[in-house]
């Protein structure tokens, strides 16, 4: 049991209502009805019709639900992810968090100061150079100039900015805007860090240099770290917990590893081709895309091997026929292809991409049915999609790096 004593951050019922469109109801009454129930201290009576932010339906109401009666406490020393899909209300409720927006509804309750990376150059002044921001983002801390000082080239040191350290921020580029933003939020003596997902415009040597100190702050400091990302390794490789919004609800608190396959489950849409046989002596019936236990889906994980199983029909041998499945990337390249001749009468076949072939990526498979260099005879282009996601591999720290599509089967000696 979590004595209530170290609970860091604990959230209560917490909503939060966005109007769409222009600022007001519409009429003067509504606004007056409104403005008198806030007067009372009642709950604003618009806000009943509401809808829950789902970016993919038709709005019937003016009102949306960014958030709606979030519950959860975060126990201090811990780092938390959040996982969502765009839209699901995991930047809405950082920026609730952190203080810089209010909530329509319920209550934050927590203790100890909480540094916040929402946004490249977030609580920066453009006109004033690093060095001016270092102090000013302290103070805004609530921390003295003599604490700041005393942490100010330990700063420098891991942003790998004193050359530009007395130049104006407005003109720092993009990835040094980040660098010097997650060197002061981390070095600050804060209690809380808050991380948006501002990490993915860093190279990815930064990336690992932040990934690393998070968990330093988390685990050697004992502070608290709540971050959001949508790259499954990186929440992997930080976090021992998770929550998972969904359309401005909890989905699912708990266990990292298994938050990951929840949501990964839950957004796989499963894509095959499946039709009926025609009156063609020779074609491919069906291609599906199974995990090792036979269910279908289209969103693996780096660990899990890859099964095709197709069918198809031909009525009489035919010489040198050939059955190959083509992978190929988002652009049509193919990677790799694999054959089978069909020497004997055989209906279905099985292809297994073992575990770590393929990298963290999205492919498409192509089965095409001919007889090499003579004929094709059937094939299906490009229709079928499977994505690989990676859940703290070695690759994970190279999130926004090209490192191809193959995974290398050379042997370090």
């Amino acid at each position: 049991m979590i004595q209530k004593n170290n609970i860091a951050i604990k959230v209560e019922n917490l909503s939060k209502a966005y109007q769409l469109g222009q600022i007001g109801t519409g009429t003067i009454s509504r606004d007056l009805e409104r403005w008198y129930a806030r007067v009372r201290g009642k709950e604003d009576p618009f806000l009943r019709i509401g809808e829950s932010n789902d970016q993919h339906i038709k709005s019937e109401s003016n009102v949306v639900w960014s958030l709606r009666d979030i519950n959860f406490e975060i126990e201090q020393g811990d780092a938390v992810g959040i996982i969502g899909r765009n839209g699901a209300g995991k930047s809405t409720l950082l920026k609730i968090l952190s203080k810089v927006t209010a909530p329509t509804t319920g209550k934050i309750s927590g203790k100890g100061r909480i540094a916040s990376l929402l946004e490249v150059g977030t609580g920066f002044h453009p006109e004033l150079s690093g060095r001016e921001n270092i102090f000013l983002n302290g103070s805004i801390l609530g921390m003295r100039k003599k604490e700041i000082q005393r942490k100010l080239d330990e700063i420098v040191d891991f942003a790998g900015i004193e050359r530009y350290l007395d130049t104006p921020v407005k003109r720092y580029s993009s990835g040094m805007y980040v660098r010097l933003a997650f060197a002061v939020a981390a070095h600050l003596e804060s209690e809380i860090l808050i991380v948006d997902e501002v990490l993915a415009v860093g190279d990815a040597e930064f990336q690992k240099k932040c990934l690393g100190k998070m968990s330093d702050v988390s685990k050697g400091e004992g502070r608290t770290v709540l971050f959001v990302s949508h790259n499954m390794g990186s929440i992997a490789q930080l976090c021992n917990n998770s929550i998972i919004l969904k359309s401005g609800v909890v989905d699912f608190i708990g266990n990292t590893n298994y938050a990951i396959k929840k949501y990964l489950a839950h957004n796989s849409h499963v894509e095959s081709f499946i039709k009926e046989p025609k009156n063609i002596a020779t074609q491919i019936l069906s291609v599906l895309i199974l995990n090792h236990q036979n269910e279908q889906k289209n969103v693996f994980l780096f660990s899990e091997d890859i099964k095709i199983t197709t069918e198809f029909q031909y009525a009489n041998r035919i010489p040198d026929l050939t059955f190959s499945i083509i992978i190929r990337d988002t652009n049509e390249n193919a990677l790799f292809t694999s054959h089978f001749n069909l020497r004997e009468e055989n209906n279905q076949l099985t292809l297994i991409i073992p575990k770590t072939i393929l990298l963290p990526g999205n492919y498409f498979l192509e089965p095409v049915l001919h007889i090499p260099n003579i004929q094709f005879i059937d094939q299906i282009p490009n229709r079928i999609s499977f994505q690989i996601e990676d859940t703290g591999g070695e690759h994970s720290i190279y999130n926004s790096a090209d490192l191809g599509f193959l995974n290398s089967p050379a042997i370090w000696q």
